[in-house]
């Protein structure tokens, strides 16, 4: 288990695209994220990208270059991604500048949260909120 307190986050979501490089520059342009690390193939394909958002991360490849992640994730759906950010209608109007497809616009929730919801070139949803969950110690036995 990872240390809780090295800094790093200890779940990073992992997608597959088509077109993995339209998605890293919608990710960037439209949703704000940064390019951490991206590596390409001899086939010009992504082998393996990260992008950051606040102090949590993103990894996404290319589909079809073979391996297990590939093959486990050939007949996948699309995923949902929840990102925290500070100002969701800056956030949500960056999106809309870029073009992407907003499935909800910022809507305050019940739970005290304000949302939007996204969908990505590929289908993917990426919800952005202010809704940030309190990690307590994780230890054996019931939290």
């Amino acid at each position: 288990m990872a240390a809780k307190d090295s800094g790093r986050p200890s779940i990073y979501p992992s997608l597959l695209y088509a077109d993995a490089k339209a998605a890293i520059r919608q990710l960037t342009e439209a949703f704000g994220f940064t390019e951490l690390a991206v590596y390409e193939g001899e086939d010009g394909s992504v082998t393996h990208a990260e992008l950051v958002q606040g102090n949590g991360a993103v990894m996404l490849g290319s589909k079809g270059r073979g391996g297990r992640f590939d093959e486990a994730m050939k007949s996948a759906g699309p995923a949902g991604v929840y990102i925290v950010v500070d100002d969701v209608d800056a956030h949500h109007r960056r999106a809309v500048q870029h073009g992407a497809e907003i499935l909800m616009p910022p809507t305050d929730q019940d739970y005290g949260s304000r949302d939007y919801m996204a969908r990505d070139a590929e289908g993917n949803i990426w919800s952005f909120g202010t809704y940030a969950p309190e990690i307590r110690g994780q230890g054996p036995g019931p939290a």
